[in-house]
């Protein structure tokens, strides 16, 4: 659209343009105690995770007497199903391995 005006001036020098279109630019990587304490991080909430959504179906005193769920007679003949409790455990034991196989394939990026 030529009629209008250039709202943005341009803010990047023309030297960093230079070295971006050449391929001298450097490509900054994390610190490796960062990407250390991230999978650390990662795996604990992937098994912490993991484990209350296995054990939660089968603990009777949060998953029966849940207020939400008796207040819904369709959604509680649905989840006091045990193929239903074992679908969601199985998330659970997935979520699991998920947080174990990020830890086991972890590999360092130094730059």
């Amino acid at each position: 659209m030529s009629g209008q005006p250039q709202l943005f001036r341009e803010s990047e020098p023309t030297v960093l343009r230079e070295a971006e279109n050449s391929g001298e630019g450097s490509k900054k990587t994390t610190p490796v105690w960062l990407q250390r304490l991230s999978l650390f991080v990662l795996v604990l909430f992937c098994v912490y995770l993991g484990v209350l959504v296995m054990v939660l179906p089968w603990w009777t005193r949060v998953w029966d007497q849940n207020m939400f769920i008796q207040a819904r007679p369709w959604l509680a003949a649905i989840l006091h199903n045990g193929a239903v409790k074992g679908f969601i455990s199985g998330l659970g034991l997935l979520d699991i391995w998920i947080g174990i196989s990020e830890a086991v394939h972890y590999r360092d990026y130094r730059g």
